[in-house]
């Protein structure tokens, strides 16, 4: 495994969308399809996809399954996905391993149920991401409509006991802004915890993916392009072209 750029597909009601700080009457439709904009990117040489349900993610229960499953029975066997929005339960992850699913995230669940968490990472040994959204440090849950008083890097920590493949950490105040990943937050979690770090919220360029690449040996395994590829101010296969000049990208 090495450093990766990972599309994500944000799904709410049948498409593919982007939000602007997780708000969903703040969203901008870029595909009615998701299927053709998981194809295009596998065809731009993505090796894993990040795949939401968003609607899932705020009710609690997977809403775009179907469309989801299409993706994963397509391409699954493919490329790698990491599927994430509304699991918050050992059937839907089963279901979701069971149809294609490389990984799933888990957010939420993962915050308020621990005894959960435990028992679907013992059972799928670093088959588990976590999610940890935050908002001025603090975990946020409920697709970000509820702030714990939970440190990000505090409870981070307490999850290096598990078997779980990596952490994926979001600033909510600069997801799909453009306005650049919080580097300095994004490191500093790498370095405070032994568990891989896919960085997300921000992404503004290319060059700031080079630049999060370098961190690599420090802990920061991956990063997610949203806004600023759907805008077409990043073009994943070249993205993906320069990191292949650099290191082996597979992951």
């Amino acid at each position: 495994m090495a450093f990766c750029a990972i599309p994500a597909i944000d799904i709410t009601k049948g498409s593919c969308v982007r939000l602007k700080q997780g708000l969903i009457n703040d969203s901008t439709v870029y595909s009615e399809n998701p299927v053709h904009v998981a194809r295009r990117w596998v065809n731009e040489k993505a090796t894993r996809i990040h795949l939401v349900d968003l609607d899932g993610a705020f009710s609690g229960t997977q809403e775009n399954g179907t469309v989801i499953e299409k993706i994963l029975q397509e391409f699954g066997e493919i490329i790698s996905f990491q599927v994430g929005g509304g699991i918050r339960d050992m059937e839907t992850v089963e279901r979701l391993i069971n149809v294609g699913a490389t990984y799933v995230v888990i957010g939420t669940a993962a915050v308020k149920d621990p005894v959960f968490l435990e028992e679907v990472c013992s059972k799928f040994s670093n088959k588990i991401i976590v999610a940890l959204d935050a908002r001025d440090g603090k975990i946020a849950t409920h697709g970000w409509n509820e702030t714990t008083n939970l440190d990000v890097v505090d409870f981070a920590k307490s999850l290096q006991r598990l078997n779980i493949q990596n952490i994926l950490y979001t600033d909510i105040g600069r997801d799909g802004m453009q306005v650049g990943i919080n580097i300095k937050s994004t490191l500093r979690l790498a370095e405070a915890v032994n568990i891989p770090i896919i960085a997300s919220g921000g992404l503004s360029s290319a060059r700031e993916i080079e630049k999060l690449s370098a961190f690599y040996d420090e802990g920061i395994s991956g990063v997610v392009l949203g806004k600023a590829l759907y805008e077409g101010n990043i073009c994943l296969k070249k993205v993906i072209e320069t990191l292949d000049k650099k290191i082996d990208t597979k992951c």
